[in-house]
């Protein structure tokens, strides 16, 4: 084991590197987006209402492998959209990173939403009215009544989705990504201590993941809503 870290330890902490920067840009691509869907979701406008359960009908039952290699080969490849500038391998890199985002953001966010919505639906639906009876629209009453209530009921789901998101990080590797699973299968290829490379990329997960449920659990402890 030792041998191993010493020949891979630069590398292994470039990869974990970029499985953290992959998860944390994610995490705020699906926040953002999963929360305008789950207001489209309770929107009183039918067309919104449908959109935002199309997408999360067809993002939550789509694999996650089928969405990023689409971003990668759909929208580069066939379409030659450009999320980077430049040539060579550092466009490359740049290019497929950005794709990894992008489509770990669209698939994390239907489960986002989903979370988000069964926050909403624990407000008292009397306090929706009484923000209406003050003159609020819609969206004044869900940013400043709704909300900030249903994320403090959900910090616990919200938790789980963001582990998820990060073991899910490993699943770029199939665009080219050098995160920890690329470089997994790259020592797999020229090493033959197989179960001691598991053995490291399993601790070195634990490390990333354990720290966010005990986190996520004294949050939910410390603000979650009593009803």
């Amino acid at each position: 084991m030792f041998d191993l870290l010493s020949k891979y330890g630069s590398q292994l902490l470039h990869a974990f590197w970029t499985t953290i920067e992959l998860t944390v840009l994610s995490a705020i691509g699906a926040l953002i987006l999963g929360t305008v869907v789950a207001a489209m979701r309770v929107s009183p406008v039918p067309v919104a209402r449908w959109l935002g359960t199309a997408y999360v009908t067809i993002f939550r039952n789509t694999p996650l492998t089928l969405i990023l290699v689409f971003c990668s080969l759909g929208l580069y490849t066939t379409l030659h959209i450009k999320l980077a500038g430049g040539g060579g391998q550092k466009f490359l890199d740049t290019n497929n990173f950005r794709f990894a985002v992008l489509g770990l953001s669209i698939y994390t966010g239907a489960f986002v939403c989903e979370s988000l919505r069964a926050g909403i639906n624990t407000v008292p639906l009397g306090q929706s009215e009484a923000g209406r009876s003050l003159g609020l629209t819609f969206g004044q009453n869900l940013r400043h009544v709704v909300l900030p209530q249903a994320f403090r009921s959900v910090i616990a789901p919200l938790g789980s989705v963001l582990i998820a998101l990060t073991k899910n990080s490993t699943i770029a590797s199939a665009i080219g990504v050098a995160e920890a699973a690329n470089l997994m299968a790259t020592m797999n290829e020229s090493e033959a201590q197989l179960l001691v490379i598991g053995a490291i990329f399993a601790f070195g997960f634990v490390v990333l993941t354990l720290p966010q449920g005990l986190l996520f659990g004294w949050l939910a402890k410390r603000y979650e809503v009593k009803r």
